[in-house]
């Protein structure tokens, strides 16, 4: 350890040091993490640096920018921190180049300036690196595809130690499987990718009561097939607690959330709403043309660690059977554990593949199935077991699988589950190439 302390530019953090704890929790406080060090990397050598020790050494490396990905205690592990790897330059002419930890909030920030949007998702606060490695669907998706579609080039450092400059021309394949494969072939210390014109959009939230849950979510599995890729839309079935910060409408009540984001015309998206308008009396009605840069509103994530419970799964359809079941499962005569289950809308411009493929996976899914408890740990099993209920209950509209942004809970297997097999073997492949020390072992990574 004192070797990689001595060729590092940034900083080595073993347990008991002064950071190592906050460097090494991940946003989810729920999993306790134990690596043996944490290399705080300054630039991409530092990686290089902690791959090529950790091959030396016999040690699997996992990589954290806000922790949000990571759900392994990484026991024994060099995590290798990429926070300090904060670039980000946004050219006018529409495109952007980010370290790896670098978050979508700085890159809205600055693409602001020249009217140019990203595709970020719900939580702004992640980092464009974990985010787009893992296909980032967001709340533009049905408008235009998934992040990793507009990337151009990643800088990445691979499991043999080296530092690659990947493009869809100098490595194909290696570009294919670090758009969507989740960080299972390498750490990605920079990247470069498109930006939208696109300065305003029509977008926000509905939120109703209690009363109103049948009828709004019963409008909103009609209304969805109707709409034009121009809309992206989710549902959201909240219990949020009274709470600073948490308006009073909402807190320590069951609500029902209609998210909602057009990038047309206002005039359009209001008439696109106009029905789930309708649909009962809103406690509060938030939707409204607004910077893009302000997209992270629509969702208004929480941005501090909590300890979670996630789970998800993926759904062919929504008809009104499936949201008479959801309703039984999580309305508000449920007694549902859940804090939060969201159901979103794909389809439109995310069901096309991208003009160079990827690996992002069950992109003809037609929607998504989300859901969150919050409590101290040993409440969490009980949550989990609820929303394995809720899975199984919806088993008539499956569509099988899951996403890699949204399985990190469900370790190897989430990863699994995350692609086709025959994507599956073709990234275990590239893994077995370009990591042969199987460095990337953990949590999300193929089997082979």
């Amino acid at each position: 350890m004192e070797s990689l302390k001595r060729a590092l530019a940034g900083s080595l953090h073993q347990p008991g040091d002064p950071g190592y704890s906050a460097l090494a929790t991940p946003w989810n406080l729920a999993v306790q993490t134990t690596p043996a060090a944490v290399v705080e990397a300054a630039n991409a050598q530092d990686v290089v640096e902690a791959v090529r020790f950790a091959a030396a050494n016999g040690l699997p490396v996992a990589v954290q920018a806000t922790g949000h990905g990571i759900a392994s205690d990484l026991a024994g592990a060099l995590l290798v921190h990429t926070g300090r790897l904060d670039e980000c330059t946004v050219d006018p002419a529409g495109w952007a180049r980010t370290g790896a930890g670098t978050t979508w909030k700085a890159v809205l920030a600055a693409g602001a300036q020249h009217g140019l949007a990203g595709l970020s998702g719900s939580a702004p606060g992640v980092s464009v690196a974990g985010y787009t490695s893992g296909g980032g669907i967001g709340p533009m998706a049905r408008t235009f595809g998934a992040a990793s579609d507009r990337v151009r080039s990643l800088e990445v450092v691979t499991g043999d130690g080296q530092i690659r400059h990947v493009t869809a021309e100098t490595e194909p394949e290696l570009f294919w499987g670090l758009r969507g494969g989740k960080g299972s072939l390498g750490i990605i210390t920079a990247l470069e990718f498109d930006l939208l014109p696109l300065p305003v959009i029509y977008a926000g939230a509905l939120f109703f009561g209690a009363e109103s849950a049948a009828d709004v979510v019963l409008a909103w599995s009609e209304w969805c097939p109707t709409l034009p890729p121009e809309a992206t839309t989710s549902l959201a079935l909240m219990q949020l607690p009274p709470l600073p910060g948490v308006p009073e409408q909402l807190g320590g009540k069951f609500t029902v959330a209609v998210r909602y984001v057009f990038t047309g015309s206002p005039d359009d998206g209001a008439r696109w709403l106009a029905p789930i308008r309708a649909a009962g009396v809103p406690l509060i009605d938030a939707v409204q043309s607004m910077p893009s840069s302000l997209i992270g509103a629509v969702h208004s994530d929480p941005e501090d660690a909590l300890p979670v419970q996630e789970a998800s799964c993926l759904l062919a359809s929504f008809p009104a059977e499936g949201a008479q079941t959801l309703l039984r499962a999580v309305g508000p005569e449920s007694n549902s554990p859940q804090l939060l289950l969201e159901i979103r809308q794909f389809g439109g411009a995310l069901s096309k593949e991208p003009d160079v493929a990827s690996a992002l996976c069950h992109r003809d899914a037609g929607f998504g199935l989300y859901s969150v408890g919050v409590a101290a740990p040993p409440a969490l099993p009980g949550i989990a077991a609820h929303a394995a209920g809720l899975s199984r209950a919806m088993a008539d509209w499956s569509f099988g699988g899951s996403l890699p942004n949204f399985s990190a809970g469900a370790g190897a297997a989430g990863f699994a589950g995350s692609y086709t097999q025959e994507v599956l073997a073709r990234l275990a492949g590239l893994a077995g190439h370009y990591d042969p020390e199987a460095l990337f072992r953990l949590g999300q990574v193929p089997a082979r």
